[in-house]
């Protein structure tokens, strides 16, 4: 039954026109995923060799088991971002004799094939060969190569299942997210030693092979907890639907009623963004923008360097109205032309927004304030850079989103989802993060670099004096650009 669903995935996919269409761009995929192999390969086979020249004195087999328990977790992180989860036209089947749970293992094995697996096998197979098989013998290298192997597919489990529980209980997703920030942050602040707690456990592994069935155990259990969740949610969308009654409290919400017109379509936003796939998997991205500051400033040096430091604070006060602004008309090109037949004043529309891209800003800079704990050099960074947020990077997202024409579906999950991403949105990041350090680079180098934050401030302190006339002047680009964006906005993709 796994291979017949297998032969209907290839003819259903083969035949999309979709697969036609993007032939050429597969190809230019498929090229550079060979460089990367042939990168991967040639990193795994002399891997020994570049760890005897960094670090001559060290054991190579123990820094490679120490630093095994760091790419684990990376690789989960960039699973859980990056790695699509398999569909299925389930409804084609359920008319049909087939057992439920022959549904469930093809989708969940379909994810076995995945680049995400194949990739550090690459790097993995030689090291058995090169390091761990002259240092510890024939058996000890194959039970390490296989604890490898089964936590790979562990993590690919795991990385879907997560991804999955992600839309029926986001609070669970939250705190293991919450738990592994705190790894990091004890590790930064050298309470624990991850690297020494991986070194053990895999150096048993190689001095106990049995070992391995710990890491067995462990993939059945995963496995079978995503399992259980899609027999209980067969349907794998029905995981990202909630109940109408959490959103009727939101309907009633008086005070945002109170503002008239402009509550009103603050309160559709914030309908949007919760009631998408899209925008609640970039709701899901806030902790990561809150703490980033956490897994930066711990580091030996960084506090010295202002430029860092003010990547830093736009990143954290500025990432999520990043997202908002950067897509602000995109969000809505599902329905960009019924916007286009009613009677509504786009210069409050258009006002609206920038007030939602400052709130975002500034409750994030909110809560970056007690990242005064590592000195007030800090708070009066992440101040400069919030007034250069609010005051000038509002502004410069709005205007580039009124040159986007790519349709964005809403109802498509997952983090680093380009899907309706255009050239204007990559080129929109480039005043983000590159201007402000343009600025300090230049009064650094006349020998005053404190001006080069003075300036950065003003700058979105003069912007906030103008606004009136700036959001005319973005009103009036969209009006010369509606109709151009509604014509982009009807292409699917």
């Amino acid at each position: 039954m796994f291979l017949r669903f297998l032969k209907l995935q290839v003819k259903t996919t083969t035949r999309s026109p979709m697969w036609q269409k993007n032939l050429v761009l597969n190809i230019i995929v498929g090229f550079f995923i060979l460089i990367s192999v042939l990168y991967l390969l040639m990193l795994g086979l002399f891997l020994d060799q570049i760890l005897k020249d960094l670090l001559p004195k060290r054991d190579p087999l123990q820094l490679v088991n120490g630093a095994l328990i760091y790419y684990f977790f990376a690789d989960l992180m960039i699973r859980f971002m990056m790695q699509n989860l398999p569909r299925l036209n389930i409804e084609s089947y359920l008319h049909l004799p087939i057992k439920k749970g022959a549904i469930i293992h093809y989708m969940m094995g379909r994810t076995v094939a995945d680049i995400f697996n194949l990739l550090p096998l690459l790097v993995f197979v030689p090291v058995t060969f090169t390091i761990v098989q002259p240092h510890a013998g024939n058996i000890p290298a194959l039970a390490w190569i296989i604890s490898l192997i089964l936590m790979i597919l562990s993590n690919n489990f795991l990385a879907t299942y997560l991804k999955r529980l992600l839309g029926a209980k986001p609070s669970v997703v939250g705190v293991i997210g919450l738990v592994f920030l705190a790894l990091i942050v004890l590790e930064r602040t050298n309470v624990i030693s991850l690297a020494l707690f991986s070194g053990m456990f895999f150096h048993y592994i190689q001095v106990h092979p049995a070992w391995v069935l710990i890491i067995l155990c462990y993939l059945f259990l995963i496995y079978d907890l995503h399992y259980q969740f899609l027999k209980k949610h067969l349907f794998p969308d029905e995981v990202q639907k909630k109940k109408a009654e959490e959103y009727r409290d939101q309907a009633e919400n008086r005070y945002l009623k109170a503002l008239g017109l402009t509550g009103s379509m603050l309160l559709l936003e914030f309908k949007m963004y919760i009631r998408n796939k899209r925008t609640k998997t970039i709701l899901y991205m806030a902790p990561i923008f809150v703490l980033y500051g956490l897994m930066i400033y711990n580091s030996p040096g960084v506090l010295n360097q202002t430029g860092m430091l003010m990547f830093v604070g736009v990143f954290m006060t500025g990432g999520m109205m990043l997202n908002y602004a950067n897509y602000a008309f995109g969000y809505e090109s599902c329905y960009f032309d019924a916007l286009l037949t009613k009677n509504i004043d786009f210069s409050q529309y258009i006002r609206v927004k920038f007030y939602i891209a400052v709130l975002i800003a500034t409750v994030f800079y909110i809560l970056t304030i007690p990242y005064l704990f590592y000195g007030v050099r800090i708070l009066l960074i992440n101040t400069a850079m919030y007034f250069y947020n609010i005051g000038f990077l509002s502004y410069t997202l709005l205007y580039f989103a009124t040159f986007n024409k790519k349709r964005i579906d809403m109802n498509r999950g997952g983090m680093f989802n380009y899907q309706g991403i255009g050239s204007m949105n990559w080129l929109a990041v480039v005043p983000a993060f590159l201007l402000p350090f343009l600025i300090f680079l230049l009064f650094n180098f006349l020998g005053h670099p404190d001006l080069g934050l003075i300036f950065t401030t003003l700058l979105g302190i003069t912007g906030l004096v103008f606004m009136k006339f700036i959001l005319r002047w973005i009103t009036r680009n969209f009006h010369q650009r509606k109709y151009i964006m509604a014509s982009g906005f009807r292409t699917r993709d």
